[in-house]
């Protein structure tokens, strides 16, 4: 989403949450934009992060190493995490960081250096009261540690809270590694108390991280897994799919569409077939005006980033279909991520359960205050979603007295 799109965005959420002229300006504004030039091997890469609000709490956000990063995508990208972190209530604001790469072309020593790097470009702006890092896009738990061994090297002194998403032996949480699935599973559990599924089917595109401990989540609880794929195909089967197979498959041979007993299908055709939830969980842009029609799913629930564009969420709030947007339904990762910062501030370590448990008291009530907004209104739940985080994100300025000390000529608070 390009960033004249999110103030296009805001201005149409501005009446519903009767946002003022000067809130919806700083909405619209980052409260920073850092920028730097990293060299590795003599080589140079642009980096970025975007701090763009922290009225509820300190800057989060992931760091993506991607050839195509750029400001606008950061900047776009901040601005989501603000609203997830306001949907998920978690005392955090959004940022954002990425560097224009392509890891692949690195050697794994270069990967290091340049995740050192990007540290010491930005330690001054960063730290687990301001700024709090985390994985996104081809960064693992591997560079978060290298990334937090550079941080107290510069500082001189051990902050385990500075980024999130390391590995367990670096003060990572458990239960991380499975965390959007279970936290979407979480918000179905509730969505179907409200819209009572006539069959207790599931199909799920994407067979990632997110995906594949989706379906074997979904299968624990009695749903009957027809239909999944990855990026070269998938397979659909009425009669359902032995999820252990799924996952044997996945890993032997590289791909669901191996699976054999069921009908090979186009991820395009997959997302049209029959069934109760229907679980995007890889690309964004997938459920489009050309195909809303055609969703035959009582539930939509979004793990991917943005799988449903605008026009499409609202052909299927039209026909009834319930959607469960991506930054509800896929903030199980940046709420344990919360967890993981509090359990390092706070020195202690929680085991599996406490943190399944603490994420499900997390997602229960995120999903209801949300649909009570949605109750109460005509518009869809994505919609309901956005407005209750803008207005918190609002209440939280206010209530620091943000509004009255921005300059609307300005971009920057003063």
């Amino acid at each position: 989403m390009t960033f004249s799109s999110i103030k296009h965005f805001l201005e149409k959420i501005a009446p519903l949450t009767k946002l003022s002229k000067k809130e919806l300006k700083i909405l619209e504004t980052s409260d920073r934009v850092l920028k730097a030039t990293l060299v590795v091997n003599g080589k140079q890469y642009p980096a970025f992060r975007i701090q763009y609000n922290n009225a509820r709490g300190p800057y989060k956000g992931g760091i993506r190493y991607h050839p195509d990063v750029s400001e606008e995508e950061v900047m776009s990208l901040a601005f989501w995490m603000t609203i997830k972190t306001a949907v998920a209530d978690i005392p955090f604001g959004g940022g954002k960081g990425g560097v224009k790469v392509d890891p692949k072309k690195l050697s794994e020593k270069e990967l290091e250096e340049l995740s050192r790097a990007y540290v010491r470009a930005f330690y001054k702006s960063l730290g687990p009261q301001q700024d709090i890092p985390a994985p996104d896009v081809y960064t693992t738990p591997q560079i978060m540690a290298w990334m937090l061994n550079e941080y107290e090297k510069l500082v001189g002194h051990k902050a385990p809270g500075f980024i999130t998403g390391k590995p367990l032996e670096f003060g990572g949480s458990k239960v991380r590694d499975i965390a959007t699935a279970l936290g979407g599973v979480y918000i179905l559990e509730e969505a179907v108390k409200k819209v009572p599924l006539k069959q207790k089917t599931a199909i799920v595109q994407g067979f990632g991280n997110a995906g594949m401990n989706a379906v074997i989540l979904l299968a624990e609880r009695g749903y009957l897994i027809v239909g999944v794929s990855d990026s070269q195909g998938g397979i659909y089967n009425p009669k359902g799919l032995d999820v252990h197979k799924l996952v044997a498959v996945k890993e032997e041979k590289g791909s669901v569409v191996h699976y054999g007993d069921g009908t090979e299908v186009t991820n395009e055709e997959l997302l049209t077939l029959p069934c109760g939830v229907l679980v995007p969980s890889a690309l964004g842009g997938v459920i489009i005006e050309k195909n809303a029609q055609k969703i035959q799913a009582a539930i939509v629930l979004e793990l991917a980033n943005g799988p449903t564009t605008p026009e499409a969420d609202g052909i299927l709030h039209q026909r009834g279909i319930l959607v469960l947007p991506d930054v509800l339904a896929n903030s199980g990762g940046v709420t344990v991520s919360y967890f993981e910062w509090v359990q390092n501030n706070s020195n202690t370590s929680w085991d599996e359960a406490m943190v399944k448990r603490k994420l499900q008291d997390k997602m229960v009530p995120a999903f209801n205050k949300i649909w009570e907004v949605y109750a109460q209104n005509t518009f869809s739940f994505r919609t309901a979603a956005y407005v209750h985080a803008v207005q918190k994100i609002v209440d939280a300025m206010k209530g620091r007295e943000i509004t009255n000390n921005y300059n609307i000529g300005s971009k920057s608070l003063i």
